[in-house]
């Protein structure tokens, strides 16, 4: 057994390093995988992005055209204006595995594209 006064100093390093090769922050809190995409001549390049579900995304959208666009989905429960020759970055929610389409509403007919969560 441990001597009482040296446990809890080892017990709390020995449960991090456990949580830390389990791929998890002592803290809970998963890292973030980042997506990147642009909008050029109204088209989403690349279209489709693939992310590891369950897990939050920091997804970045570049505006390469000089007109804004407005990045929108229902399913990924986001809608933000990206001004021309701009850039935003939007934290999305961990997902679970599925296709979670994504447009541009000012140009709709050409701008789609997904994230394709695994």
């Amino acid at each position: 057994m441990l001597n009482p006064s040296i446990s809890h100093v080892f017990l709390p390093a020995i449960a991090s390093a456990f949580l830390i090769l389990l791929g998890q922050s002592p803290s809970g809190a998963q890292e973030a995988v980042t997506l990147r995409t642009s909008i050029k001549n109204h088209l989403f390049q690349p279209a489709e992005l693939k992310a590891p579900a369950n897990t939050p995304i920091t997804l970045i959208v570049r505006n390469l055209d000089p007109t804004p666009e407005e990045f929108e989905s229902k399913t990924l429960r986001v809608e933000k204006v990206v001004a021309g020759n701009a850039e935003i970055t939007l934290k999305l929610r961990p997902l679970a595995a599925g296709r979670y389409r994504f447009y541009g509403d000012f140009n709709e007919s050409t701008a789609e594209g997904a994230i394709i969560a695994e």
